[in-house]
């Protein structure tokens, strides 16, 4: 049964785990399937991403002849039903209330669907099909757009439930299975294998458009999620098997609306989740334009331009699963992610400086790749010391819900700024990377709050994660 630690807002979870199979070697293998299955959903979350420059190209040239408003519609969709639908709290009852082994099987036959969705538009729909259409409430400024863009972006929101419920399931499974003991080392890996997907997107998207057509690597991606339904069917086979706490009978551990209440009033969840709204908001947006940004700012050739915004993901393979494994045995959460969200800002300000030097992106990247690793490190760790597991998934899907806003109206705005800043094929990136700056900034304050709270409420966020047994 989950009990209430010596202050109202710690929940001491250790009596979850001891209610499924822990062994060791269990736990870990149930981490690696569920870590892979999340990879293969990130390799199609970025991977149109350093496809900008291809698809912007006049179909003379190979490409598509989209706008770089189009592309921002494209990128901010993967948040369009999550946010208007509210599929993300559907998602999060779904999970709470069934399960993750049927609500991950869920979320992968969403991803798949949706990126069989993208691949069609991509691969076989005419790009001089122009509908009219009214988007200017997105942000979306011009009167017309692609059919091919609707279509596309309909898949791509498709895929973004499935996403997003795939990740907040996993985050469970992680919570049920390494509580009390190396949690963030465990969420350190699984973000550690979600930046790999990432890094292969983002390195190896452009080199398959180039080599083979400007679908191949939509036609990968949908591979990759069949891959990772997969697995985590196996997964789901595991987990019958043991002792989980989705078998636990004791009402106080089943989920109910009303417990929601004590969550909502909870300053330390909206403070968690603003952080992660603004965090996000920051970093994802960028990643989506940073490819043609190392192309039109810093003179990278298009083939290649992708692997320096991939130095990121690659970098926090390493880092991640080391800083949480640090935040495991010393705790300090609240300072890292004060840390981690200056080094996020003050990247994102020289980004925004007039500094042309390629050499200087690399080195930027490669500090915006610590960034990357320490906030996420401690950030989904301390959510469950928040809230209860009874009511973890809904929390999670709120958590995402609200970056999903951010997720889909960002992209659409840089989209506008930048089409605004183009003349002929010269891109000023300046005051798009000024708006990102200006948000990182939002995000060291809400770091700020969080920490000064914590002292107050004794979360435990500055506290160890692994318990004596």
């Amino acid at each position: 049964m989950l009990t209430v630690a010596c202050t109202p807002c710690f929940y001491d979870m250790t009596n979850v785990s001891q209610k499924i199979n822990n062994s060791p070697a269990l736990r870990w293998a149930v981490l690696g399937l569920v870590s892979v299955t999340m990879m293969m959903g990130y390799i199609v979350a970025k991977q149109m991403s350093p496809l900008q420059y291809f698809l912007e190209l006049p179909t003379g040239e190979g490409g598509l002849g989209w706008t770089s408003g189009e592309f921002g519609i494209l990128a901010g969709s993967r948040g369009f039903f999550n946010v208007f639908l509210l599929m993300l709290f559907v998602g999060g009852i779904i999970l709470d209330k069934t399960g993750v082994r049927f609500a991950g099987i869920l979320s992968c036959v969403l991803m798949l669907g949706g990126t069989a969705i993208d691949y069609y538009a991509i691969a076989f729909m005419d790009p001089s099909h122009i509908v009219n259409i009214n988007l200017q409430w997105l942000g979306y400024g011009a009167p017309t757009i692609k059919l091919q863009v609707l279509v596309a972006a309909l898949g791509f929101a498709t895929f973004g439930i499935g996403y997003e419920l795939c990740g907040i399931t996993v985050s469970k499974v992680v919570v049920k299975w390494f509580t009390g003991k190396e949690m963030a080392l465990a969420m350190g890996i699984q973000v550690a294998l979600a930046r790999l997907g990432t890094g292969l997107a983002l390195s190896g998207a452009p080199k398959l458009a180039t080599d083979f057509t400007l679908s191949t690597p939509i036609l990968v991606g949908l591979f990759a999620v069949g891959v990772g339904l997969i697995i985590y069917l196996i997964y789901c086979s595991m987990d019958r098997k043991a002792d989980t706490n989705e078998s636990a009978s004791d009402e106080d551990e089943k989920f109910h609306f009303r417990d929601m209440g004590a969550t909502m009033k909870n300053p330390g969840f909206w403070l968690i989740t603003m952080l992660c709204l603004l965090y996000y908001s920051a970093l994802y947006p960028f990643l989506d334009f940073a490819t043609k940004m190392m192309i039109a700012k810093y003179g990278v050739e298009p083939s290649i331009a992708g692997n320096i915004p991939a130095i990121l993901p690659y970098t926090s393979i390493v880092l991640t699963p080391l800083f949480g494994g640090m935040y495991d045995k010393i705790g300090k959460g609240a300072t890292i992610m004060i840390i981690g969200t200056v080094m996020l800002t003050l990247v994102l300000m020289v980004f925004a400086l007039p500094l042309n030097s390629s050499v200087l992106a690399i080195c930027l990247m490669l500090i915006l790749g610590i960034a990357f690793s320490l906030l996420p490190s401690v950030l989904w760790p301390a959510v469950p010391k928040i809230v209860p597991m009874k009511q973890l998934g809904t929390a999670y899907s709120i958590i995402y819900y609200i970056q999903n806003i951010g997720l889909m109206l960002i992209p659409i705005i840089i989209g506008g700024v930048l089409q605004r800043n183009t003349v002929g094929d010269k891109v000023d990136y300046t005051e798009a990377m000024w708006i990102f700056t200006g948000i990182g900034i939002a995000a060291i304050i809400v770091s700020i709050m969080l920490l000064a709270i914590d002292k107050r409420r004794n979360y435990g966020l500055q506290k160890a994660n692994i318990t004596k047994e």
